[in-house]
């Protein structure tokens, strides 16, 4: 089973359309222009609404900052992750500053958005595990160093137990993602 990851310090921020904030893509699978998952991580700069992508789920974390507020609710550092219809492109207000964010996009299949420092890999096309802090990711008889802001990721996993270990081992900062496509 073979893993690839990427670490947000190593993209480049590129500017929203709308000059609200900025992405650090780090997946868009399984190609850049017909992605069934986008995975990035964000900085919001100002407040206003989000971009629209009709047909696409979408889930919001607060990795770092003070927090914002979606459709009225305050999302702030330790909340689980934030599911809503990306069609509806909210208006985020900035509760005390930038902020920033761990977004993924879903369309064409079924994702699990968890917080778990172990978990059993079910039979999927796709499975990653992302990272605030860094760690250790354990699989098999294998060990993998994640810093922080990490996506990790394996196509058609084996199923196997995995063991993720670090400073946010409580689940709090580190999210197991599980995609059916069906």
């Amino acid at each position: 089973m073979s893993w690839s990851r990427v670490s947000a310090a190593d993209v480049e921020p590129q500017a929203w359309k709308n000059q609200g904030g900025t992405t650090r893509e780090l997946l868009a699978w399984p190609h850049a222009h017909d992605w069934a998952l986008r995975i990035s991580v964000a900085r919001v700069e100002r407040d206003g609404p989000f971009s629209a992508f009709p047909g696409v789920h979408r889930w919001l974390a607060v990795i770092g900052g003070a927090g914002l507020r979606l459709f009225d609710w305050p999302q702030s550092l330790g909340d689980e992750p934030l599911r809503f219809d990306g069609g509806l492109a909210p208006a985020a207000e900035l509760i005390k500053g930038e902020t920033e964010v761990f977004n993924v996009m879903e369309r064409r299949g079924n994702l699990d958005v968890q917080s778990a420092s172990h978990v059993l890999l079910p039979r999927t096309p796709w499975v990653g595990l992302f990272t605030v802090e860094g760690g250790l990711l354990e699989h098999g008889h294998r060990a993998m160093p994640l810093a922080p802001l990490t996506l990790a990721w394996c196509e058609a996993p084996a199923v196997q137990s995995c063991v993720f270990t670090g400073p946010d081992v409580t689940g709090s900062h580190a999210w197991w993602l599980t995609w059916s496509g069906e």
